[in-house]
């Protein structure tokens, strides 16, 4: 691939619902720029961008691909990325290195839930954004419809930039509103606007024009003092209210037919923001800078991929916002302080890599070889770091087991790769269920994960629900008595000991004090008293959970001068503590979390319905866009599952986040059946 300066690049991420038609398009437009001789199938797995083993199985994007396009000397770099909601990880990392989004919507569904979320992300990004409303081959395509759907559900100026000629199996190309001109078929021949449009194209092509002039002071002056805008003027106005993001352009085509695709091309090459007119955030010793694209700048290189192969070894996806990265050159991670020189660096399109001495500010590439570098780490000459984005917290969680010997030894360090490929994957050790638990967006995403352990790692795992991380603790205060005596025909032990436990904050953990005065506990038996007690913390005393925010404070006691001993003292300590915990009314703590739950306004009585039958309390409803937003409080064990349930009450069209809030009691008839599941358990395992 030839060489491009900063101003003509363009990074544009892919977006929209599920089979609207990204990678086909991604594809075409490779194969338009001679990139493949070919175009692949997302049917046959033979596409560009969906290389992974997962991908071509399912037949949908899993992980964001970049597939850079050359296009009239300017160089395209597309980042496709998965529709699916699951995957909204890889969008979001996509946003993070593009200075736009391109959103795709099916021309006979309109907007669906994919796109809400694309935009919402988009909003999230603060990217200006563009519409290709995609197969207008199809059946019943309807292209007033679709932008019908847009301006419905969307705020801002949604605009036309061009119009279809025919739609179905009559559509045969667009028309252009910018310079008026007709682009027929896949090669885009241009010719006349058919005779039965004129007057449509007149009425859009006005629209367009009243807005330009809008967008600039010199432009609305000349507008209204009569004179027309010239070509040029028109194409000034609005490029200037696309990246203000005043305008959103609608474009529309047929990915797999190959029509309208030269005039996108051509649009986004014009409307797209080059990465040398865009500022991007970064800090430097958390004094926030703003970095300039410039070649012979600083250099900064974000790690927005990552990918870990047992063969291959570790992948890093960059995006180089300042600077130039260059083979040979000494880059210093921000996040470790080490210096390390660069090695390996390639330009990617899908799984194909081809090796290159430098990218220069704006482009993307990959780096291998660097085993310390990770997901959004920043390469650099000084302690720079490029803002990241925020990801979601998970939302579902499974226990995994390894189903052998020989996969227990490697499926702590197979897990923590995954993790390290995926933000939205984490990885946890939860002592209080002694569960390794894996969690991400929904169970596509585990399945996906779980497969992905086998075939990359080797490592096979068994899976189960979680079980809810409960914890232990006291009501009131309360006192206990215990006398340890052990007589064995040799030395003997012995151990006398009075404490009590007072209930402490949520939050305090655990407290140990000693009221003991006069010598009837040597001092040095206090701490094995102590030592006793924490045995047992982890252990709990009425359903097998970690006991918090409780103080036991030791105010008496005896001893012998012979036979009393640390393994004594701790003995009469941990069941000492035991009966007073359970003299002081021990509950069970539940975790609960924050919830907003996203939901068009006709599903909103339902999951209302449905959060009061799981225990949830309704803290504020608000309405935005046609969509009911619901905050609520909710126990963890009411929605370990509930991603299935709300896209069943929803029709796959509600939305949730979730964050952790606090502890509170169990109530009391279900806290029964928890410590009696929990006995039983016990007693199996016995």
């Amino acid at each position: 691939m030839a060489e491009f300066s900063t101003d003509k690049i363009r990074n544009v991420t892919i977006l929209g619902h599920g089979s609207s038609g990204k990678t086909t398009l991604v594809e075409t437009l490779l194969f338009n720029a001679g990139g493949t001789s070919r175009v692949g199938r997302v049917e046959d797995g033979t596409t560009v961008s969906d290389w992974d083993v997962e991908e071509q199985r399912r037949g949908i994007s899993i992980n964001l691909s970049v597939v850079p396009v050359e296009f009239q000397g300017t160089k395209l770099n597309f980042v496709d990325t998965p529709g699916y909601l699951d995957f909204v990880g890889e969008v979001i990392s996509g946003l993070a290195v593009s200075e736009a989004g391109l959103v795709l919507i099916d021309s006979v569904a309109g907007v669906e839930v994919g796109t809400e979320l694309a935009w919402e992300q988009l909003d999230a990004a603060n990217k200006p954004r563009f519409v290709f409303i995609n197969k207008m081959d199809r059946e019943n395509a309807n292209f007033e419809h679709a932008l019908a759907s847009l301006h419905e559900i969307f705020s801002g100026t949604i605009l036309p930039f061009q119009l279809p000629v025919g739609s179905a199996e009559s559509f045969e190309g667009v028309v252009n509103l910018v310079d008026m001109k007709a682009y027929l078929g896949a090669d885009a021949t241009v010719a006349e606007i058919p005779a039965q449009m004129q007057d449509a194209v007149d009425e859009a092509r006005q629209n367009l024009v009243d807005v330009a002039a809008e967008t600039d002071d010199e432009l609305i002056m000349k507008y209204l003092e009569g004179e027309d805008l010239t070509e040029d003027e028109v194409r000034h106005g609005l490029r200037k209210g696309v990246l203000d993001g005043q305008i959103i352009p609608v474009f529309c085509g047929s990915a797999l037919g190959n029509i309208g695709l030269f005039s996108l091309a051509r649009a986004l090459t014009n409307y797209v923001p080059s990465p040398a007119n865009v500022t991007t955030t970064a800090s430097i010793d958390d004094e926030s800078i703003d970095l300039n694209a410039q070649a012979d700048g600083p250099l900064a290189a974000y790690v927005f991929k990552t990918i870990v192969d047992r063969y291959v070894g570790r992948m890093n996806y960059v995006r180089v916002f300042s600077g130039t990265l260059a083979v040979d050159s000494q880059v210093a991670i921000q996040r470790t302080g080490k210096s390390e020189k660069l090695q390996n660096l390639f330009q990617v399109r899908g799984k194909d890599l081809e090796s290159v001495t430098a990218l220069v500010a704006g482009d993307i590439g990959v780096v291998t070889k660097m085993d310390d570098l990770c997901t959004t780490d920043t390469m650099g000459e000084q302690q720079t770091a490029i803002m990241p984005p925020e990801y979601p917290t998970p939302l579902y969680s499974v226990a995994v087991m390894p189903a052998t010997k020989a996969d227990s030894a490697k499926m702590g360090q197979s897990l923590q790769a995954l993790a390290e490929e995926n933000p939205t994957l984490l990885v946890e050790h939860v002592s209080a269920t002694k569960q390794n638990i894996l969690q991400g967006m929904g169970d596509t995403h585990i399945d996906v994960a779980i497969r992905s352990l086998d075939n990359k790692f080797g490592v096979k795992v068994d899976t189960a629900v979680p079980k809810v991380p409960y914890q232990e603790t006291v009501t009131r205060t309360a006192s206990a008595h215990y006398r340890h005596k052990k007589q064995t025909g040799g030395a003997g032990q012995f151990a006398d000991v009075q404490l009590r436990v007072e209930p402490l904050d949520r939050g305090d953990g655990f407290a140990y004090d000693s009221e003991v005065f006069g010598g009837s506990i040597p001092s040095v038996f206090i701490p094995s008293i102590e030592k006793g007690i924490r045995q047992i913390l982890d252990r709990g005393v009425i359903a097998g959970y970690p006991i918090v925010d409780v103080k036991a404070i030791v105010f008496d006691g005896k001893h012998h001068p012979v036979d009393s001993k640390d393994i004594a003292f701790q003995t009469a300590g941990r069941e000492v503590f035991k009966i007073a915990m359970q003299e002081a009314r021990p509950v069970l703590l539940e975790p609960i979390h924050y919830m907003r739950v996203t939901v068009p306004e006709e599903y909103m009585g339902d999951v209302m319905g449905d959060l009061n039958n799981r225990r949830g309390r309704v803290q504020g409803m608000e309405n935005r866009n046609n969509r009911a937003l619901i905050n609520a409080e909710i126990p963890l064990a009411e929605i370990l599952r509930y991603g299935t349930d709300l896209r069943s009450m929803t029709q796959g069209r509600g939305i949730y986040t979730i964050e952790f809030a606090r502890y509170e009691p169990v109530p009391n008839h279900l806290a029964e059946q928890v410590i009696t599941q929990s006995k039983e358990q016990e007693s199996d395992q016995e």
